[in-house]
């Protein structure tokens, strides 16, 4: 007697089983079953490749689907309960996923059909009925038969009482009450029995991690949801085990075989579905798109030569022959879309780019001619693959792009692409040894050890880390963490959405696959992007770059500023000032560049052309960037450029005999092999994967190709071992020139619009901290004020003043949008002038007490002309003031005003300098008027003091200075103490390393909230960035060194205006510091010494800004 396992879950019932599909059908066949029924709750994830694994092992695979319905509702209460759903046939398959993508498009409190959303999807399905936790138990404990039958008979619809089965479990045997209850039910309405038994892991041994994964599922302790004596049987038994479970129970076995041999499903995989572009011109394809093409090359050339001519129809051949001119019209029409709407569009990525047909459909903005780029890189009619064409778009206007696609073809037949969270190495430590109790702490300590590089195993953790194996070692209870996260490590956790893939369908989408609710209304695949493409459906991506907002951001503020569109397509590419601050490293906030080794690469290499920031683009990452200094010392002449044959000299002459671009090997490949392109493409793929056979053809066709070309055997085989060298380094040449582009266009917008690129910049990063920081110190050293955030003049984000930038509201900490959004639009009816009146306006359910605070420390409402400390005072008797306002104005329903004069303030002392820059970074995350390092700026300068980003572009060792913020320490393992620290400067943050030598030496003054000068070096060999520090001293050591200094404006005649004095007035008390002010007033012959409250930090941002206001020789800083 066959058996055939019907109640089986897979790791895609998400945190509730630990049956990992390959092993899980491996085991089944191993112990002798021909068929596997899968039945994963109200998700179809697992379908394809249950498929495909039940194919490798030659078993019968049987799609299943458990479902949870509404049983009965009571008084608007759902009584809940499962059925189990199998398909019979491919009508049956597609009916399974119709229900799990109803289920999919459930609000989680909803998770249920109701017996209207199900029935009617009931066709060529069996289903069984769960004796437990079904929905006629209940009725059959009480013996309810009536009721049951009744059930049944709504429920059944239209389907044979032959497609229903009743559950039988081992404990249903015929003496209990449930065993005689379903033996009556069961001859009452002639409805099969069958047995079942669920398998929510593997083996008897799995039964801990399987505890441990529900547990992180329920968000409880193990040890709170132990395992019952019953559910500790859920594993896979075997055929054996199953007949003595059900000893007695022979017919309930035999039908398992039943239902297995009534279901037969075939899936249809590899096999493309293309979707079709309707053009309503009443012609193919084909014909539609060469018209399309024909017009675009006209727009493109001013004079289209033959050899254009040639290609474009090489192209179009190539594309007809593939079936793929669909797919080019489809792209063709979004991008058309997105112009139209004003949405700026990436110059290109990745291979596309090497297209002339994507260039003048304008899908590419990258002359594939001017460049040199190859099509056979992107479409090669000798290796059949999808076309793969990547957009990129604001990340902002993404979603209306993919809206106008959804539109166009249909709710059903457009998706996003899903993509599954794992347990991966970090994350499964975390949550496993949450559930299990341990210590935090030592969770945290375990998890540090472990890299959190891509791809990082728990595995290849303890292999490559002796610490970490001794740690874990040295404590059984890390032993049995660690082991039981190995078994769970790498299961699907959760459902996310992919960062670009949507998938366009001829046919609705359930046809081959579920779907699930998903961003806004553009559903979700139930399928990931490999299992998409397995199903023949043809996938886009629509990427969000946060670099084309920032660009999109930057046009927006010139075309304010200069009431000019600028199209930055039309910029000059050899514009000298943008190569000049390209060689001094200048390139922060700039695509691709502002790494502090990049910044490095290019002060090395100074480039002079365009064609440099491609090279440097494509060699900066790991492997090749050991040839940036070849490409250099030839850029300069310090090296002569060689060439293994003459005949290589037109490929790598651009590139100073430095092989660098996939593009080169296939143009040697044809150039001295006689290989076509599409074969040298060939060429490179094999070289890129390593298989042995493959490359020994390759190797053995290029030689024979070489000598019938002339070359001897000695020359062949040098050139291909150059080739062999450098395939594992080739970056695809399109790709690298279309990003090229966006970094050129950034370095340009930097060097001559540098106020609208700052302010773009900085709205860019409003919500991260540290870069928030650093670009503002940037900004204040290239002479731009910085304003403070004022509820009277701030905008949300930050905006362009005069010749200023002004700090936005929303980095301002519990200030969201909402309220952001609140002070904004109430200000542009009548500015604040208040803090009584401020808390009247705004809605305190918006803005709330904390983000009042807040907006206060970090300066905002300092324009009301009331010190910091007597507002924080106050903010309390605001509140009140304005619920008595506001409480009148609802109970006389506005019909009356209520004009009372607020309190006065109840005058408190006068925030300390370092009291208002330690509220400003509670706000903020950092200081914003002065950092208190800025107060030592002149004797740290004569100590050859760089600022963090400045010394992280260079190798060589380096003072910097600081605010120590943070504070680790540790014992080594041989019980010497040293420490870890965080540093902040006016520029930004830093990780301090003080090994033991050191810390002997500075341990007594290495404390939080000290001013500290280090010497050391940055060291980036790892994963993070660390100063490794050699020397360390308190600053106040350089206080013998101090002069004081005093800073002198001088008022002429034409300045003695209350604006004016006004602006000097607000400038000086935004920039407190040590530094005392006397006013010299020209006209009258007066000197006046400024208060206490008005003593400035001198920053050259400051000075800067002072010149501007009065002028440069009116403002002088004397020692």
């Amino acid at each position: 007697m066959e058996i055939v396992l019907n109640h089986v879950y897979s790791e895609y019932s998400l945190l509730s089983s630990t049956n990992r599909i390959e092993r899980l059908v491996s085991r089944a066949k191993e112990l002798g079953y021909n068929a596997l029924a899968l039945c994963d709750r109200h998700v179809m994830y697992g379908a394809v490749p249950f498929y495909e694994a039940c194919q490798k092992n030659k078993i019968k695979p049987i799609f299943g689907l458990e479902i949870t319905i509404e049983r009965n509702r009571n008084l608007g209460i759902s009584e809940l309960a499962s059925l189990r759903l199998y398909a019979k046939n491919q009508n049956g398959f597609k009916n399974l996923l119709k229900l799990a993508t109803v289920l999919g498009h459930k609000q989680e409190k909803q998770l249920f059909l109701t017996s209207h959303e199900a029935i009617r999807f009931f066709e060529d399905i069996l289903i069984i009925i769960p004796v437990e936790q079904g929905p006629i138990d209940g009725y059959l404990a009480e013996g309810e038969f009536t009721k049951a039958f009744d059930w049944l008979e709504l429920w059944r619809g239209q389907t044979k009482m032959d497609d229903w089965f009743l559950e039988v479990q081992p404990d249903t045997d015929g003496d209990s009450w449930k065993g005689q209850a379903v033996k009556k039910f069961s001859e009452q309405t002639g409805m099969k029995t069958i047995a079942s038994q669920p398998c929510f892991f593997l083996k008897p041994e799995d039964q801990k991690a399987f505890a441990v994964i529900r547990a992180i599922r329920d968000g409880v302790k193990a040890e709170e949801r132990l395992l019952t004596g019953k559910e500790k049987s859920f594993y896979m038994l075997s055929p054996t085990e199953m007949e003595q479970l059900f000893n007695g129970q022979k017919e309930a076995l035999s039908m398992t075989q039943t239902l297995a041999n009534l279901c037969s499903v075939h899936l249809e995989l590899d096999k493309p579905k293309l979707p079709v572009y309707p053009n309503n011109q009443g012609k193919s394809s084909n014909e539609f798109l060469r018209e399309l093409c024909l017009k675009g090359l006209k727009l493109r050339y001013k004079s289209i030569t033959d050899p254009l001519r040639a290609r474009l129809d090489k192209e179009l051949a190539v594309i007809e022959r593939m079936g793929f001119s669909d797919y080019f019209l489809i792209v063709w029409d979004f991008m058309t879309y997105a112009r139209e709407q004003n949405i700026l569009t990436g110059p290109g990525r990745g291979s596309a780019a090497g297209s002339l047909v994507a260039y003048v459909l304008q899908i590419t903005n990258v002359d594939p001619i001017q460049y040199d780029l190859l099509f056979e890189r992107f479409l090669n009619h000798e290796r059949i693959s999808m076309p793969d064409i990547d957009i990129d778009f604001p990340d902002h206007r993404r979603d209306e792009v993919i809206a106008y696609v959804q539109n166009k073809y249909g709710k059903g037949n457009v998706a996003q692409i899903i993509t599954f969270g794992t347990l991966a190495a970090r994350a499964v430590i975390r949550d496993v040894g949450k559930v299990l109790g341990t210590d935090s702490y030592v969770i945290e300590q375990l998890v540090k050890q472990i890299p959190a590089s891509p791809g990082m195993s728990l595995t290849r953790a303890i292999y490559e880390n002796d610490a970490l194996k001794e740690m874990i070692d040295q404590s059984e209870e890390l032993k049995h963490l660690w082991q039981i996260a190995k078994e769970l490590e790498g299961l699907p956790r959760h459902a996310s959405t992919h960062a670009a893939g949507v998938v366009i369908s001829r046919d609705p989408l359930t046809q081959v696959m579920a779907l699930q609710a998903g961003h806004a209304q553009i559903s979700l695949t139930q399928a990931t992007m490999d299992i998409v493409e397995k199903l023949g459906l043809l996938k886009f991506d629509f990427l969000g770059l946060r670099n084309l907002t920032l660009l999109e951001t930057i046009t927006t503020l010139i075309e304010k500023q200069t009431a000019k569109k600028l199209d930055v397509t039309t910029i000059p590419f050899d514009d000298e000032k943008t190569f000049q601050l390209l060689a001094k490293g200048e390139t922060t906030g700039v695509f691709q560049l502002e790494s502090a080794g990049m910044r490095q690469a290019l002060k090395q290499l100074r480039p002079t052309e365009f064609e440099d920031i491609v090279a440097v683009n494509a060699l900066y990452r790991p492997g090749p960037m050991k040839y940036i200094p070849d490409y250099v010392s030839g850029k300069h002449g310090i090296r002569q450029v060689s060439f293994v044959h003459p005949d290589l000299e037109p490929i790598l002459s651009r590139t100073y005999g430095v092989l660098i671009y996939q593009e080169q090997i296939m143009e040697i490949a044809s150039v001295m092999a006689g290989f076509s392109l599409a074969e040298a493409d060939l060429l490179r793929r094999a070289i890129s994967k390593k298989k042995k056979d493959e490359l020994d053809q390759q190797r053995a066709a290029f030689i024979k190709g070489a000598k019938e070309k002339g070359y001897s055997t000695s020359i062949a085989e040098e050139i291909y071992e150059l080739i062999e060298r450098f395939a594992d380094y080739g970056f695809n040449r399109s790709h690298a020139v279309a990003y090229s582009m966006i970094s050129y266009y950034l370095a340009y917008l930097k060097v001559n619009y540098p106020l609208a690129f700052y302010t773009a910049l900085l709205s860019s990063v409003w919500n991260q901290h540290d870069k928030l920081a650093h670009h503002l110190q940037e900004c204040k050293d290239a002479g731009y004020e910085v304003l403070g955030p004022s509820v009277s003049k701030s905008d949300i984000l930050f905006a362009i003043e005069e010749n200023s930038i002004r700090f936005g509201l929303l980095p301002i900490s519990h200030v969201g949008l909402p309220a952001a959004r609140l002070i904004v639009e109430e200000n542009k009816k009548e500015a604040f002038n208040d803090l009584f009146r401020f808390v009247v306006r705004i809605n305190s359910k918006v803005v709330n007490k904390k983000a009042i605070e807040n907006l206060i420390k970090a300066g905002a409402m300092d324009e009301f002309g009331v010190d910091r400390a007597t507002m924080l005072y106050a903010v309390e008797e605001a509140i009140g003031f304005a619920q008595e306002v506001n409480s009148f104005q609802d109970e006389t329903e506005g019909l009356f005003t209520l004009d009372i004069q607020p309190p006065s303030y109840r005058e408190v002392e006068p925030l300390q300098i370092q009291e208002k820059l330690d509220f400003e970074k509670e706000a903020l995350g950092f200081y914003l008027s002065g950092h208190p390092i800025e107060m030592w700026k002149a004797q740290l300068e004569k100590v050859g003091r760089k600022t963090i980003q400045n010394a992280l572009t260079t190798t060589s060792s380096s003072r910097i200075a600081g605010l120590i913020i943070q504070v680790k320490k540790i014992k080594t393992k041989k019980g010497d103490g040293m420490a870890f620290g965080t540093l902040s400067d006016e520029s930004g943050e830093c990780e301090l390393v003080l090994f033991p030598r050191v810390w002997k030496q500075v341990s007594s003054t290495f404390e939080e909230g000290e001013l500290l000068l280090f010497e050391g070096r940055f060291d980036q060999s790892k994963e993070k960035t660390q100063f490794i520090v050699e020397k360390a001293g308190p600053v106040s050591s350089l206080a013998g060194k101090k002069e004081r200094q005093t800073l002198y404006l001088r008022i002429v005649p034409e300045q003695e205006k209350l604006d004016v004095l006004e602006k000097v007035k607000h400038y000086l008390m935004t920039h407190t510091g040590p530094t005392p002010v006397i006013l010299y007033y020209e006209r009258t012959k007066q000197t006046k010494h400024l208060p206490q409250e008005y003593k400035i930090n001198p920053t050259p941002s400051f000075l800067t800004g002072m010149k501007n206001l009065l002028g440069d020789e009116n403002v002088i800083l004397r020692v």
